[in-house]
Protein backbone atom coordinates (compact mmCIF):
# COMPACT_ATOMS: atom_id res chain seq x y z
CA UNK A 1 0.00 0.00 0.00
CA UNK A 2 1.83 3.27 -1.44
CA UNK A 3 2.05 6.13 1.43
CA UNK A 4 -1.00 8.58 -0.78
CA UNK A 5 -3.36 5.24 0.30
CA UNK A 6 -2.61 5.19 3.78
CA UNK A 7 -2.96 9.29 4.63
CA UNK A 8 -6.40 10.42 5.06
CA UNK A 9 -8.36 12.22 2.96
CA UNK A 10 -8.93 16.30 4.12
CA UNK A 11 -12.06 17.95 4.07
CA UNK A 12 -13.56 21.23 4.36
CA UNK A 13 -17.08 22.03 6.03
CA UNK A 14 -18.55 25.54 5.63
CA UNK A 15 -20.41 26.82 8.04
CA UNK A 16 -23.80 26.43 6.44
CA UNK A 17 -23.67 22.54 6.96
CA UNK A 18 -22.20 22.68 10.04
CA UNK A 19 -25.35 25.02 11.06
CA UNK A 20 -27.50 22.29 9.07
CA UNK A 21 -26.48 19.02 10.85
CA UNK A 22 -26.98 20.86 13.94
CA UNK A 23 -30.32 22.70 13.64
CA UNK A 24 -32.97 21.00 15.47
CA UNK A 25 -30.92 18.13 17.00
CA UNK A 26 -30.40 20.70 20.60
CA UNK A 27 -31.24 17.37 22.95
CA UNK A 28 -28.96 15.17 21.35
CA UNK A 29 -25.96 17.82 21.63
CA UNK A 30 -26.61 18.38 24.89
CA UNK A 31 -26.60 14.29 25.53
CA UNK A 32 -22.98 14.13 23.25
CA UNK A 33 -22.11 17.16 25.94
CA UNK A 34 -23.22 14.74 29.16
CA UNK A 35 -20.81 12.26 27.44
CA UNK A 36 -17.56 14.13 26.91
CA UNK A 37 -18.48 15.67 30.48
CA UNK A 38 -18.26 11.73 31.49
CA UNK A 39 -15.61 10.53 29.96
CA UNK A 40 -13.31 13.70 31.28
CA UNK A 41 -13.98 13.05 34.82
CA UNK A 42 -13.32 9.70 33.96
CA UNK A 43 -9.69 10.74 33.00
CA UNK A 44 -10.45 9.74 28.75
CA UNK A 45 -9.55 12.74 27.83
CA UNK A 46 -6.39 14.78 27.41
CA UNK A 47 -7.19 18.65 27.63
CA UNK A 48 -4.50 20.70 28.32
CA UNK A 49 -4.41 24.76 29.31
CA UNK A 50 -6.20 26.44 26.63
CA UNK A 51 -3.29 29.13 24.78
CA UNK A 52 -4.02 33.18 25.07
CA UNK A 53 -2.62 34.93 22.51
CA UNK A 54 -2.73 38.25 23.17
CA UNK A 55 -2.15 40.74 20.12
CA UNK A 56 0.06 43.60 19.75
CA UNK A 57 -1.90 46.64 20.35
CA UNK A 58 -5.36 45.63 20.50
CA UNK A 59 -5.04 44.52 24.73
CA UNK A 60 -9.05 43.76 24.23
CA UNK A 61 -8.81 41.04 21.42
CA UNK A 62 -7.04 37.55 21.61
CA UNK A 63 -7.05 34.46 19.92
CA UNK A 64 -7.57 30.87 21.95
CA UNK A 65 -6.26 28.38 21.00
CA UNK A 66 -8.19 25.22 22.55
CA UNK A 67 -6.27 21.19 22.18
CA UNK A 68 -7.84 18.28 23.14
CA UNK A 69 -7.72 14.68 22.72
CA UNK A 70 -10.61 11.95 23.51
CA UNK A 71 -10.65 9.09 23.95
CA UNK A 72 -13.73 6.55 24.48
CA UNK A 73 -16.29 6.12 21.55
CA UNK A 74 -15.34 9.27 20.11
CA UNK A 75 -11.76 8.40 19.47
CA UNK A 76 -10.62 12.15 18.16
CA UNK A 77 -8.05 15.08 18.54
CA UNK A 78 -8.57 18.50 17.55
CA UNK A 79 -8.09 22.06 18.41
CA UNK A 80 -10.28 24.77 18.04
CA UNK A 81 -9.05 28.09 17.11
CA UNK A 82 -10.97 30.82 18.30
CA UNK A 83 -10.96 34.73 18.09
CA UNK A 84 -12.66 37.05 20.22
CA UNK A 85 -13.27 40.58 18.97
CA UNK A 86 -15.53 43.09 21.15
CA UNK A 87 -15.03 45.60 18.51
CA UNK A 88 -16.84 43.41 16.43
CA UNK A 89 -20.27 44.26 17.53
CA UNK A 90 -20.24 47.27 16.77
CA UNK A 91 -20.02 46.81 12.93
CA UNK A 92 -22.72 44.32 13.38
CA UNK A 93 -20.43 41.24 13.54
CA UNK A 94 -20.91 39.09 15.81
CA UNK A 95 -17.75 38.94 18.21
CA UNK A 96 -16.12 35.91 17.98
CA UNK A 97 -15.28 33.67 14.94
CA UNK A 98 -13.52 30.28 14.94
CA UNK A 99 -11.81 27.35 12.67
CA UNK A 100 -11.41 23.60 14.37
CA UNK A 101 -9.05 20.92 12.35
CA UNK A 102 -9.49 17.06 13.60
CA UNK A 103 -6.72 14.90 13.87
CA UNK A 104 -6.75 11.09 12.77
CA UNK A 105 -5.48 9.59 16.28
CA UNK A 106 -3.92 6.61 13.98
CA UNK A 107 -1.69 8.64 11.80
CA UNK A 108 -2.06 12.58 12.99
CA UNK A 109 -3.02 13.55 9.80
CA UNK A 110 -5.63 16.45 9.90
CA UNK A 111 -8.72 14.83 8.05
CA UNK A 112 -11.16 18.22 8.47
CA UNK A 113 -11.39 21.69 8.80
CA UNK A 114 -14.26 23.07 9.62
CA UNK A 115 -16.22 26.52 11.00
CA UNK A 116 -16.14 26.59 14.56
CA UNK A 117 -17.94 29.42 16.09
CA UNK A 118 -21.08 27.36 15.29
CA UNK A 119 -20.12 24.07 17.25
CA UNK A 120 -18.63 26.70 19.84
CA UNK A 121 -21.74 28.34 20.82
CA UNK A 122 -23.51 24.96 20.07
CA UNK A 123 -21.70 23.08 23.24
CA UNK A 124 -21.77 26.55 25.39
CA UNK A 125 -25.64 26.27 25.34
CA UNK A 126 -25.41 22.47 25.46
CA UNK A 127 -23.47 22.94 28.25
CA UNK A 128 -25.46 25.61 30.03
CA UNK A 129 -28.62 23.68 29.48
CA UNK A 130 -27.33 20.89 30.55
CA UNK A 131 -26.07 22.00 33.71
CA UNK A 132 -29.34 23.93 34.56
CA UNK A 133 -30.93 20.70 34.28
CA UNK A 134 -28.64 18.90 37.08
CA UNK A 135 -28.20 21.72 39.24
CA UNK A 136 -32.07 22.55 39.58
CA UNK A 137 -32.89 19.02 40.71
CA UNK A 138 -33.93 19.21 43.78
CA UNK A 139 -35.27 22.75 43.92
CA UNK A 140 -37.69 22.62 40.79
CA UNK A 141 -37.26 24.29 37.69
CA UNK A 142 -36.91 27.70 37.44
CA UNK A 143 -40.15 29.43 35.42
CA UNK A 144 -38.20 32.79 35.30
CA UNK A 145 -35.11 33.39 33.42
CA UNK A 146 -33.06 36.55 32.88
CA UNK A 147 -30.45 37.23 30.52
CA UNK A 148 -27.86 39.64 30.86
CA UNK A 149 -25.64 40.65 27.50
CA UNK A 150 -28.08 39.85 24.30
CA UNK A 151 -25.67 38.70 21.91
CA UNK A 152 -25.31 35.30 19.92
CA UNK A 153 -24.14 33.24 22.80
CA UNK A 154 -27.97 34.24 24.64
CA UNK A 155 -29.67 33.42 22.28
CA UNK A 156 -28.11 29.46 21.67
CA UNK A 157 -28.54 29.29 25.29
CA UNK A 158 -32.36 30.42 24.96
CA UNK A 159 -32.81 27.60 22.13
CA UNK A 160 -31.43 25.15 23.67
CA UNK A 161 -33.47 25.61 27.00
CA UNK A 162 -36.38 25.68 25.23
CA UNK A 163 -35.80 23.24 23.09
CA UNK A 164 -34.74 20.30 25.89
CA UNK A 165 -38.15 20.84 27.76
CA UNK A 166 -38.31 24.06 29.45
CA UNK A 167 -40.85 26.37 29.60
CA UNK A 168 -40.75 30.23 31.30
CA UNK A 169 -43.39 32.28 32.07
CA UNK A 170 -41.07 35.22 31.94
CA UNK A 171 -38.18 36.18 30.31
CA UNK A 172 -36.49 39.35 31.27
CA UNK A 173 -33.20 40.74 29.00
CA UNK A 174 -30.92 43.15 29.92
CA UNK A 175 -27.95 44.47 28.30
CA UNK A 176 -25.74 47.91 28.13
CA UNK A 177 -26.91 48.46 24.84
CA UNK A 178 -30.56 49.54 24.71
CA UNK A 179 -30.91 48.19 21.52
CA UNK A 180 -28.94 44.84 21.15
CA UNK A 181 -31.51 43.79 24.29
CA UNK A 182 -34.34 45.34 22.53
CA UNK A 183 -33.45 42.83 19.41
CA UNK A 184 -32.82 39.56 21.01
CA UNK A 185 -36.45 40.76 22.55
CA UNK A 186 -37.46 41.20 19.24
CA UNK A 187 -36.26 37.62 18.40
CA UNK A 188 -37.54 35.70 21.54
CA UNK A 189 -40.90 37.47 20.59
CA UNK A 190 -41.08 35.46 17.14
CA UNK A 191 -39.73 32.45 17.65
CA UNK A 192 -42.53 31.01 19.56
CA UNK A 193 -40.60 29.52 22.64
CA UNK A 194 -40.27 32.20 25.59
CA UNK A 195 -43.21 33.67 27.96
CA UNK A 196 -43.53 36.93 28.62
CA UNK A 197 -40.81 39.27 27.49
CA UNK A 198 -39.13 41.96 29.19
CA UNK A 199 -36.37 44.64 28.33
CA UNK A 200 -34.90 45.36 32.34
CA UNK A 201 -33.07 48.77 32.44
CA UNK A 202 -30.98 47.72 35.01
CA UNK A 203 -29.07 44.60 36.34
CA UNK A 204 -30.58 44.64 39.87
CA UNK A 205 -34.23 44.16 38.48
CA UNK A 206 -33.88 41.82 36.51
CA UNK A 207 -31.63 39.50 39.12
CA UNK A 208 -33.85 39.99 41.60
CA UNK A 209 -36.70 38.90 39.20
CA UNK A 210 -35.51 36.06 38.05
CA UNK A 211 -34.96 32.43 39.54
CA UNK A 212 -32.71 31.57 36.95
CA UNK A 213 -29.95 33.83 35.50
CA UNK A 214 -27.93 33.78 32.51
CA UNK A 215 -24.93 35.81 31.92
CA UNK A 216 -23.69 35.99 28.46
CA UNK A 217 -21.71 38.84 28.39
CA UNK A 218 -18.20 40.06 26.82
CA UNK A 219 -17.14 41.62 30.26
CA UNK A 220 -13.64 41.52 31.19
CA UNK A 221 -14.16 42.32 34.71
CA UNK A 222 -16.66 42.40 37.70
CA UNK A 223 -19.35 44.16 37.08
CA UNK A 224 -22.04 42.75 39.68
CA UNK A 225 -20.62 42.85 43.15
CA UNK A 226 -23.73 42.85 45.52
CA UNK A 227 -24.91 39.29 47.58
CA UNK A 228 -28.19 40.84 48.65
CA UNK A 229 -29.64 41.00 44.64
CA UNK A 230 -29.24 37.14 45.12
CA UNK A 231 -30.89 36.83 48.53
CA UNK A 232 -33.83 34.59 46.80
CA UNK A 233 -31.66 31.82 45.68
CA UNK A 234 -31.20 31.69 42.44
CA UNK A 235 -30.07 29.37 39.71
CA UNK A 236 -27.08 31.10 37.67
CA UNK A 237 -25.74 30.35 35.01
CA UNK A 238 -22.18 31.88 34.49
CA UNK A 239 -21.39 31.03 30.57
CA UNK A 240 -19.39 34.92 30.36
CA UNK A 241 -16.96 33.80 33.63
CA UNK A 242 -16.03 37.55 34.57
CA UNK A 243 -19.18 39.43 35.76
CA UNK A 244 -19.26 38.79 38.92
CA UNK A 245 -17.44 39.66 42.18
CA UNK A 246 -15.74 37.61 45.15
CA UNK A 247 -18.33 38.43 47.43
CA UNK A 248 -21.28 37.17 44.93
CA UNK A 249 -19.16 34.08 44.50
CA UNK A 250 -18.10 33.67 48.22
CA UNK A 251 -22.04 33.57 48.75
CA UNK A 252 -22.97 31.13 46.68
CA UNK A 253 -22.51 27.27 46.09
CA UNK A 254 -20.24 27.24 43.26
CA UNK A 255 -20.25 24.40 40.47
CA UNK A 256 -17.14 24.39 37.93
CA UNK A 257 -16.84 22.32 34.90
CA UNK A 258 -12.91 21.80 35.77
CA UNK A 259 -11.20 23.13 38.68
CA UNK A 260 -7.79 23.61 37.11
CA UNK A 261 -9.12 24.94 34.05
CA UNK A 262 -11.83 27.83 34.93
CA UNK A 263 -9.52 29.30 38.09
CA UNK A 264 -7.02 30.88 35.50
CA UNK A 265 -7.38 34.08 33.40
CA UNK A 266 -8.82 36.13 35.91
CA UNK A 267 -11.98 34.91 35.79
CA UNK A 268 -14.49 35.25 38.43
CA UNK A 269 -13.37 32.05 40.41
CA UNK A 270 -9.92 32.90 39.81
CA UNK A 271 -10.13 36.22 41.29
CA UNK A 272 -12.01 34.76 44.39
CA UNK A 273 -9.11 32.29 45.23
CA UNK A 274 -6.95 35.29 44.72
CA UNK A 275 -9.04 36.73 47.38
CA UNK A 276 -9.28 33.88 49.48
CA UNK A 277 -6.12 31.84 49.31
CA UNK A 278 -7.88 28.71 49.13
CA UNK A 279 -10.74 27.10 46.77
CA UNK A 280 -12.47 25.60 49.37
CA UNK A 281 -15.53 27.59 48.24
CA UNK A 282 -15.93 25.03 45.42
CA UNK A 283 -18.55 22.73 45.79
CA UNK A 284 -17.22 20.68 42.83
CA UNK A 285 -17.77 20.24 39.32
CA UNK A 286 -20.87 19.32 37.28
CA UNK A 287 -19.13 15.77 36.77
CA UNK A 288 -19.33 15.75 40.64
CA UNK A 289 -23.09 16.54 40.69
CA UNK A 290 -24.01 14.17 37.79
CA UNK A 291 -22.48 11.24 39.86
CA UNK A 292 -23.66 12.04 43.13
CA UNK A 293 -20.50 12.79 44.33
CA UNK A 294 -22.01 16.76 45.29
CA UNK A 295 -25.35 17.59 46.10
CA UNK A 296 -25.27 21.71 45.74
CA UNK A 297 -28.37 22.82 48.93
CA UNK A 298 -31.40 23.79 47.33
CA UNK A 299 -32.21 26.72 49.06
CA UNK A 300 -28.86 28.47 48.21
CA UNK A 301 -27.91 30.32 44.95
CA UNK A 302 -25.62 27.95 43.01
CA UNK A 303 -23.52 29.79 40.40
CA UNK A 304 -22.41 27.33 37.41
CA UNK A 305 -19.11 28.64 36.22
CA UNK A 306 -17.87 26.82 32.99
CA UNK A 307 -14.67 27.40 31.26
CA UNK A 308 -15.38 25.62 27.92
CA UNK A 309 -13.35 22.53 27.18
CA UNK A 310 -11.85 21.54 24.02
CA UNK A 311 -13.10 18.52 24.57
CA UNK A 312 -16.48 19.18 24.07
CA UNK A 313 -15.77 21.33 20.86
CA UNK A 314 -14.35 18.30 19.46
CA UNK A 315 -16.77 15.67 20.55
CA UNK A 316 -19.47 18.12 18.52
CA UNK A 317 -17.29 18.44 16.09
CA UNK A 318 -16.56 15.14 15.21
CA UNK A 319 -20.50 14.24 15.33
CA UNK A 320 -21.06 17.22 12.61
CA UNK A 321 -17.90 15.18 10.58
CA UNK A 322 -19.38 12.40 10.73
CA UNK A 323 -22.74 13.36 9.53
CA UNK A 324 -21.75 15.23 7.01
CA UNK A 325 -19.36 12.40 5.64
CA UNK A 326 -22.79 10.01 6.35
CA UNK A 327 -24.80 12.33 4.32
CA UNK A 328 -22.11 12.23 1.24
CA UNK A 329 -22.04 15.38 1.10
CA UNK A 330 -17.63 16.20 2.56
CA UNK A 331 -16.15 18.49 0.50
CA UNK A 332 -12.84 17.34 -0.06
CA UNK A 333 -9.79 19.06 -1.35
CA UNK A 334 -7.84 16.98 -3.79
CA UNK A 335 -3.77 16.88 -2.82
CA UNK A 336 -3.61 18.64 -0.09
CA UNK A 337 -1.50 16.37 1.71
CA UNK A 338 1.39 16.16 -1.08
CA UNK A 339 4.93 15.24 0.04
CA UNK A 340 4.06 11.57 1.32
CA UNK A 341 7.34 9.94 0.24
CA UNK A 342 10.45 10.78 1.67
CA UNK A 343 12.66 10.92 -1.26
CA UNK A 344 10.20 13.00 -3.68
CA UNK A 345 7.65 11.33 -6.52
CA UNK A 346 8.64 9.11 -9.06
Amino acid sequence: MSNSELAPTFAIIPGVQVHEILHNREKHIVSLVEDAYHLHGAGETVNPPSYFLQLLGRPDSRVIALPASVGGRFGVDGLKWVSSFPGNVSSGLPRASAAMLLNDPKTGYPFACMEGSIISAARTAASAALAADWLSRGRGRPRRVGIIGAGLIARYVHTYLARTGWTFDEVGVYDLSPAHADGLRNYLDTAGEAGRVTVYRHAEELIRSADLIVFATVAATPHVSEPRWFEHGPLVLHVSLRDLAPEVILSATNVVDDIEHCLKANTSVHLTEQRVGNRDFLAGTLYDVMTGMTTPDAGRTVVFSPFGLGVLDIVVGKYVYDEVRRSGQLTHVDDFFYELNRYGKR
